[in-house]
């Protein structure tokens, strides 16, 4: 079997993808469409998730003062200082991104797919807010640019679902994914490695369980306890303890190794919101956390052995 270099990463990257569909270097551009979440608004709770933060996953995200072209610019600006890119993805990041009447989203996600720089977009949102009109929309949309769904699954087990209060079952997420792809939409899938009480058979399992779905990428997510989470408060109860670094590279690596390399790889850790970062500290330094986790997988042959195909 010969080994596939997918840009100098030894897995199938999104960098690797995007060069491969669109010719060159692509970044994305966080934007926030101003919409909540039925797990924070009342209809299926109050809390929101377990692990969320008051900025629904949208830490990094523009402001939602700003028009949806305002946002897009004022972050194409700060990147340009910085590096020659002329390619952006538009990633709907805050809370959940089509909670809002189908006239609505039409607007913002027209107004960001017209954006001359805009090359696709990605929408993050939950598998129980896809209705028929907007899965619809989404479909005509991706007439004319890619759109991608990003759906926040973290496990298949619904013990854990429940205790991170996720509030759907597993049968609506398939549902999702076998609606969307009817559509030609590709779907992202978000996993969280390292939820309370979960073992490395019950990630693994996840992880061969979206094997079998028809998914076009992955997060693997890093689990973050920040300041101001129910999260927090059982960690500072001592009901759980954080993972180590090593006990994390090597736990994404054994997930590598059971994805089907065909599934492209949108995230291999995250470094959190510094200063509502309680725990893991070390996730703080991400950029030395990946390299360490690119040279370990290129140093073992049983993972080069098991990962690379010449054709991904």
């Amino acid at each position: 079997m010969s080994i596939k270099n997918w840009n100098g990463k030894p897995y199938h990257s999104l960098d690797y993808m995007l060069k491969e569909r669109f010719g060159e270097k692509v970044y994305k551009v966080t934007l926030n469409g101003g919409m909540s979440c039925p797990n924070r608004d009342g209809k299926l709770g109050t809390g929101g998730c377990i692990f969320c933060s008051a900025g629904g996953s949208g830490d990094f995200a523009a402001k939602p003062s700003l028009s949806i072209t305002q946002q897009i610019e004022s972050q194409i600006a700060l990147i340009s200082q910085k590096r020659p890119i002329h390619k952006y993805i538009a990633y709907f990041q805050a809370y959940t991104n089509t909670y809002a009447p189908v006239d609505y989203l039409e607007k913002i996600f027209s107004e960001a797919i017209s954006h001359p720089d805009i090359v696709a977009i990605s929408i993050g949102t939950r598998p129980d807010c896809l209705g028929d009109d907007i899965i619809s929309l989404l479909s005509r949309l991706n007439q004319k640019k890619p759109v991608w769904i990003e759906l926040g699954l973290q496990t298949m087990h619904e013990d854990s679902a429940r205790y991170i209060r996720r509030g759907y079952p597993l049968t609506c997420f398939e549902s999702a994914v076998s609606r969307l792809r009817s559509h030609n939409i590709e779907v992202i899938v978000h996993t969280i490695l390292g939820l309370p009480h979960e073992t490395s058979e019950n990630i693994l399992a996840t992880m061969d369980y979206l094997n079998t779905m028809d998914i076009q990428g992955i997060k693997l997510q890093l689990l973050h306890i920040l300041k101001g989470t129910d999260l927090a408060t059982d960690y500072e109860k001592g009901l759980f303890t954080a993972l180590e670094k090593d006990e994390y590279l090597n736990l994404v690596m054994d997930c590598l190794e059971h994805l089907d390399p065909r599934i492209v790889i949108h995230r291999v850790t995250g470094d959190g919101p510094k200063d509502l970062l309680i725990a893991p500290l070390w996730a703080s330094r991400k950029r030395e956390v990946l390299n360490l986790l690119h040279h370990r997988m290129k140093e073992c042959r049983s993972f080069q052995g098991k990962m690379f195909l010449s054709n991904p």
